[in-house]
């Protein structure tokens, strides 16, 4: 596992990568937002530690960025800043995870544990596939970076199938996503949303397809160029 420390706090970014080392982590450090993206451009992280106050950006801006950019890697917010409005914001910016300073090595350790045991496709704060993308904050849908509207279920639909995307997704689980327990559903139900899904995305020209599998549930693809 390979963990990215962002800090500007030089003696803090040195304690850090030697209780991740002694974890058997590998470790990167740097203490700028413009080198943090740097060192994502040619390096995967597994997870990101980072502190909200840098010199040269604030922190949320830097969440924002890579959010956008489609980037899924796990953010643990690690700061002083104790103002609640300022951590919720970063926590809806896309951190996955916000600890005060000073926090114990134990506590850190553990939450970047959970972070790292947690699927990929539960961290996504944006979802893309081909030239379509799903902001799972607010909840917007574009294709070729315009919005497209469509209604809070055929949203889920397709939400579902992006996530698992090139997998046969059963009917049944389709359903689950869309539908609350006491909401009675038609036999016909999901056919006709994934009809009205399909007819949407390729009036908008999406670079994505739903094939259906009789009998057994739906797949989502992209198309042959």
């Amino acid at each position: 596992m390979r963990l990215l420390v962002v800090d500007d706090n030089a003696k803090l970014r040195q304690l850090l990568v030697g209780l991740f080392t002694g974890a058997r982590y590998t470790v990167d450090a740097v203490g700028s937002a413009a080198d943090a993206l740097d060192a994502m451009a040619v390096a995967s992280y597994d997870l990101v530690l980072m502190e909200l106050a840098l010199p040269d950006a604030d922190g949320t801006e830097f969440l924002r960025t890579i959010r956008r950019q489609g980037v899924g890697v796990p953010v643990l917010v690690g700061s002083s800043v104790a103002d609640l409005e300022r951590r919720v914001e970063a926590l809806d910016d896309g951190a996955d995870d916000f600890m005060l300073k000073p926090f114990s090595s134990d506590e850190l350790l553990a939450r970047v544990r959970a972070l790292l045991r947690r699927p990929p496709a539960m961290l996504n704060r944006v979802i893309s596939v081909g030239n379509v993308s799903l902001d799972m904050k607010s909840r917007a849908l574009r294709v070729d970076g315009d919005t497209l509207d469509m209604p809070r279920r055929e949203i889920a639909v397709l939400e579902t199938l992006m996530r698992n995307r090139a997998k046969l997704v059963a009917k049944r689980t389709l359903e689950e996503a869309v539908y609350c327990f006491d909401e009675d559903v038609s036999p016909n139900a999901i056919e006709a949303a994934i009809s009205r899904v399909r007819r949407r995305l390729d009036t908008a020209g999406a670079s994505i397809k739903i094939n259906a599998s009789r009998g057994l549930g739906y797949v989502l693809s992209e198309r042959l160029s």
